[in-house]
């Protein structure tokens, strides 16, 4: 059978988790396997072997992927790669053409793509639609401003909607995406930003952290004097009325309650064109950008939502994260799948240890993304989940950051919830993505990454 459930090569450990016949049935990599044996006259019947087939035939791999899981392109996937196999160098998809804010906008409809909520209680949901046409506003006046394809829009932002609205906008006319946390001090930022000349500034002013408001207004002045190329300053009045009023500022109220607004011509850009700048750490040295292509991104999100997380349509997706670090981009990509994300931005225990826990429980979250120091301090704390819900909707619960030790394997599943697909995940800035990943085909074993 197609994406059988495989034995951990340690023979003699018991799992914590398996998957049930069933619902190895019925997952994204099952549905995807049987399409590749379907279109390419194979036999594979486990994860094994659709893995070594995806490392032999990437051509086919990628080429099947793009078309099961319904991407929106132009031109030809043929050739899949042009020239030798070789790093760097390799060319992929020469004579596709794709926008990747259309097919994170393919859904537009009244089901909730965007949940977010605020360590005080805020809650703020958006409709598909209502994302789409807010994207509109801020693609519209972008446009007005001459933002054009290559261009740089940089954000000193919270995990707040306005960010992913603004980096769709972005996106969806070929300028680049790039965001720093505002908890970053002012030469941490300006390390990161010099290097790539933004033409707009995008920020709040300020923000909440364990029921304190600091505000940036200040860092924000400061910083945008030093940045030759800045146009335009768009400030979010998301705690507090901004006190930011100069030439090149305009609120962002002003900017969604314009006369008119355009819909978005979704241009084609070729699939190695720049989506993201990131940023390496600066341990050794200043921090390095790091650009990300417009279709290596989406193709690569996609493979592991789909087939790794098994995300479909109508699931809540969560991840503790802020705009800086990758899962950010990560989970935004969940939109292409017409799943909800969901965004918290304070502190992770404010006002209480089990603060995201009773988020998760009460708002149905299918797929817990966090942290194994998160899981580690509730551990700590004494934090006992399963006395608070039964958590009925949650499938999956991902960690990543560091190693997830034997110790809080056995928490998870003796305090939190026995059923429940635990995948230890690892990867990285420089390829916005993961290296190892869950397998919702796969058993659970203590102290293992899944596959």
């Amino acid at each position: 059978m197609a994406g059988s459930v495989e034995p951990s090569e340690q023979m003699t450990a018991v799992p914590l988790w398996k998957p049930s016949l069933d619902l190895v049935k019925k997952t994204n990599i099952t549905l995807f396997q049987n399409y590749i044996n379907q279109k390419y006259k194979l036999n594979h019947s486990n994860y094994k072997e659709l893995h070594n087939w995806s490392v032999e035939l990437p051509e086919q791999f990628w080429s099947s992927l793009i078309e099961f899981t319904k991407i929106k392109y132009d031109g030809n996937l043929e050739p899949s790669i042009d020239g030798a196999m070789k790093m760097p160098g390799t060319k992929w998809f020469p004579n596709l053409q794709l926008n990747f804010a259309e097919n994170l906008l393919k859904f537009n409809n009244d089901n909730i793509a965007i949940e977010f909520h605020r360590e005080d209680g805020l809650l703020v949901e958006l409709s598909y639609k209502e994302l789409n046409k807010k994207v509109e506003y801020c693609y519209s006046y972008l446009k007005s401003i001459n933002v054009q394809a290559g261009d740089r829009v940089a954000a000193i932002i919270p995990n707040i909607p306005e960010a992913i609205i603004f980096m769709l906008a972005t996106s969806s006319m070929g300028a680049i995406w790039t965001a720093c946390s505002p908890d970053f001090g002012e030469d941490a930022i300006l390390e990161r930003f010099i290097q790539v000349n933004p033409k707009v500034l995008i920020s709040t002013d300020g923000y909440l952290f364990k029921g304190k408001y600091f505000s940036i207004e200040e860092k924000i002045s400061t910083i945008s004097s030093k940045l030759p190329a800045i146009e335009s300053i768009v400030m979010i009045d998301y705690v507090k009325e901004s006190k930011i009023l100069n030439s090149k500022t305009i609120r962002y109220h002003s900017i969604q309650s314009i006369d008119k607004r355009d819909k978005i011509k979704f241009s084609k850009f070729n699939f190695s064109d720049p989506l993201y700048i990131m940023y390496s750490s600066g341990t050794t040295g200043k921090p390095k950008s790091i650009v990300h292509s417009v279709g290596g991104t989406l193709v690569q999100h996609i493979k592991e939502l789909a087939l790794h997380v098994n995300l479909s349509e109508n699931d809540k997706i969560f991840y503790y994260t802020t705009c800086g670090w990758m899962m950010w981009n990560w989970l935004a990509s969940s939109l292409a799948l017409g799943a909800t994300i969901v965004l918290y931005d304070g502190n992770p225990f404010y006002p209480n240890p089990d603060k995201l826990l009773n988020i998760s429980a009460e708002r149905g979250i299918n797929v817990f993304g966090t942290s194994a120091k998160y899981i580690d301090s509730i551990r700590t704390m004494g934090v006992q989940p399963n006395t608070i819900s039964i958590f009925d909707e949650l499938k999956i619960i991902l960690s990543t950051g560091s190693t997830l030790t034997d110790e809080n394997f056995e928490y998870v599943y003796s305090e939190w919830k026995k059923d429940v697909q635990l995948s230890s995940i690892s990867g990285g800035t420089d390829i916005i993505s993961c290296f190892a990943l869950g397998n919702p085909n796969h058993p659970v074993y203590k102290g293992e990454l899944q596959c």
